[in-house]
């Protein structure tokens, strides 16, 4: 690790001090490997993905594992959030009779999402998996994988080319460019889209959080104490936004997926 790196994991440095301010970066996503197991090596953001996912299951099987018809708290905070998805995003989206087949997998992405984005303001933890590129990413994949398969098996091979380049013979003389902007825009773009809205956002607010939090402690030094209560009120707010942040992108994320399922089913006209 270089001595520009080092600066941002120093814990004595403060304003008038004579040392530099020091700013996080993408050093700042960088983990050293915690432990190996049979030659795979594990980070912070890779256990907290594991960790993150047994939550969830675990929550939902506290949850549902003995059902009552008269719910406890615990079944009823499940039954709202399985519902919320249910209802509000895939229902919406897909319709009742369509969309029932694909809630597992919607609540499944959402609260998955919502959890790795939830590590950000967890103590301890404090890091947002899905800050890393490669875990929005796979997710992304596995949407895309999804909407494409529902595509040619929906439509069959020449209609879901179809539908997937918006052809419409009725275009006429634009008929060319249109295939060729949707061709782009379906196949390479959509996925590049659907991971790096949920990156950037959890990326940013993750720098956001961490630049004032280090700013609080620099800052905490002579008349430099005022701007450090400030820098912390400053951090006490992004991380309120932050959280508010955090179930909006898991929103927008299942939306996405549940709009690109319904594109793969509807009709081509």
């Amino acid at each position: 690790m270089s001595a520009d790196q080092m600066l941002a994991f120093e814990t004595d440095c403060h304003i008038f001090e004579g040392c530099g301010f020091p700013a996080p970066g993408l050093h700042s996503f960088v983990f050293e490997p915690l432990f190996t197991v049979g030659g795979f090596e594990f980070n912070k953001p890779m256990l907290l993905a594991i960790l993150g996912s047994l939550v969830v299951v675990g929550f939902f099987w506290a949850a549902f594992g003995r059902a009552k018809v008269v719910p406890g708290k615990l079944q009823m905070i499940g039954e709202a959030g399985y519902d919320f998805v249910r209802r509000g995003l895939v229902y919406d989206a897909l319709g009742k009779k369509e969309g029932e087949k694909y809630v597992p997998l919607m609540v499944s992405l959402f609260f998955f999402v919502w959890m790795m984005n939830l590590w950000s303001i967890i103590p301890v933890a404090s890091f947002p998996v899905t800050s890393i590129i490669a875990y929005p990413a796979g997710l992304a994949l596995m949407v895309y994988i999804l909407w494409v398969g529902l595509t040619f098996k929906k439509h069959g091979f020449v209609g879901a080319w179809k539908n997937i380049t918006g052809y419409d013979k009725t275009l006429g003389w634009i008929l060319p460019l249109i295939v060729v902007l949707e061709f782009f825009s379906n196949l390479i773009i959509r996925p590049f889209t659907h991971a790096v809205r949920l990156f950037a956002n959890m990326f940013a607010g993750h720098m956001l959080i961490v630049m004032f939090t280090i700013a609080s402690w620099y800052l905490l030094n002579g008349i430099g104490i005022a701007y450090a209560s400030a820098s912390f009120v400053m951090t006490i707010v992004m991380t309120a936004f932050e959280l508010f942040i955090q179930a909006v992108q898991a929103y927008v994320f299942v939306l996405l997926a549940c709009n690109y399922v319904q594109g793969a089913l509807a009709e081509h006209h």
